[in-house]
This record gives C-alpha cells, sequence and structure tokens, in this order.
C-alpha cells in the first residue's frame, strides 16, 4: 500500500471516529457510569464488530449485504431495535435513593454490582455489529483505498489495524470526557437526567436506522 494512499485512509479513519454515532454515545455514556477503565471493556466489543464489519466489505460479502434488500432491513431492524432496548434500558436504569452521596468508592461497587466487563463487551460488540450504517459506509468507502494488483488481506489487516487504532483512541477520549463529569452527578436528580439523557439519545438514533436507505452513503 502507498504511503499517500494509507495517509488518506488515516484521516479518513479519524473523520469517521471523531463523528457522533451509536459508538460514541455508548463510550460516554459507560464512560459516565463506569469510568475510562472499566469503559474500555465496551470500547473493545466495538473495536472487535468494526474489524469484522472491515474484513466484511473488504471480502465484498458487504456489497451482497448491501445489494440484498432482504438482508440489509433484516440487519437495519435488528440494530434499530437493538439501540432502543439499549436507550429504554438505560431510560429506565435504577438510580440511588436521595442523599446517597457517590463517592468514587460507591461508584465503583455500583459499576461493579451491574454488568460485568464481558457483558460492556457485548454490548458494545452488537452496538458496531447491529449498525447498517457502518456496512454501507465501509463498502462505500473501502475499495477506494484497495490496490487490486497488490494482497488483499495484507492490505485489509493494514486498514483494520489503522482504524481501530484512531477509534480506540477517539472512543476513549469520549470515555475520558464523560468520566470527568462524573463529579457533578452524585444525587438522584443528576443521575436520572443522565440516565434519560443518554438513553434518549440511543433511542432517537435507533429509530432513525428505520429512516435509513441503502443508497444513503
Amino acid at each position: 500500500m502507498a504511503y499517500q494512499t494509507w495517509l488518506a485512509f488515516f484521516i479518513a479513519a479519524c473523520v469517521i471516529a471523531i463523528s457522533p454515532g451509536s459508538g460514541a454515545v455508548l463510550s460516554m455514556s459507560h464512560g459516565l457510569n463506569y469510568g475510562v477503565r472499566r469503559t474500555s471493556a465496551t470500547i473493545l466489543g466495538l473495536e472487535i464488530a468494526l474489524v469484522v464489519v472491515l474484513l466484511i466489505a473488504g471480502a465484498g460479502v458487504g456489497s451482497l449485504l448491501v445489494a440484498s434488500e432482504t438482508a440489509f432491513n433484516t440487519i437495519k431492524v435488528l440494530g434499530a431495535a437493538y439501540l432502543i432496548y439499549l436507550g429504554f434500558s438505560q431510560w429506565r436504569a435504577p438510580v440511588p435513593q436521595d442523599g446517597e452521596v457517590l463517592d468514587s468508592a460507591n461508584a465503583s461497587a455500583r459499576s461493579a454490582r451491574g454488568q460485568h466487563w464481558w457483558q460492556r463487551c457485548i454490548t458494545g460488540f452488537l452496538t458496531n455489529a447491529t449498525n447498517p450504517k457502518g456496512i454501507v459506509f465501509m463498502v462505500a468507502v473501502l475499495p477506494q483505498f484497495i490496490d487490486h494488483d497488490r494482497p488483499l488481506w495484507l492490505q485489509l489487516l493494514v486498514l483494520a489495524v489503522t482504524m481501530v487504532a484512531v477509534d480506540l483512541v477517539v472512543m476513549h477520549g469520549y470515555a475520558y470526557a464523560a468520566s470527568r463529569l462524573q463529579r457533578f452527578f452524585r444525587n438522584q436528580k443528576a443521575i436520572k437526567a443522565q440516565n434519560r439523557f443518554f438513553g434518549g439519545v440511543l433511542m432517537l438514533v435507533g429509530a432513525g436506522l428505520f429512516f435509513f436507505k441503502r443508497g444513503a452513503h
């Protein structure tokens, strides 16, 4: 792969990662709820799904999924329903009783009583893996960076490592930024507002997927 091609893909990967989406919302939500360290499991799931989508698109299977209306609509409905489910679950998430102070120890205990790391990882994986926008985008963009005169899988490896490295930094940045706000969410009213904000955003993103068309790149 030529250096100029890689640099162009690197810039595209930065733009893609920074652009707000369901992965960014999930990273911020978990960063605020669990802190950066525990959110790393969520981000791991996001990155595994990102690699799967990239490989699917690079192998040509993504083109078949986009071309098949039934397959595309199935992925779209599943992705939308999953995001709405996540959002609704967070909207209805229980909050501490009035007057309970959430210091760092209490926050850690609360997160430990919540999801296990593998549950957060699966949540991240399903969030990216069931996002039809990701598949359509990869199918539309990835071929522009593939040199058909060179080994395909080696190029896909370079592109996957580049995109994951960029996305890891950006998603951890979102999680870190959100985690810095934890001190403002130490009472029932603030935590409930936070849950409803992120829950509402996830449900809106999920609802928006129902209107996503195959021809929209």
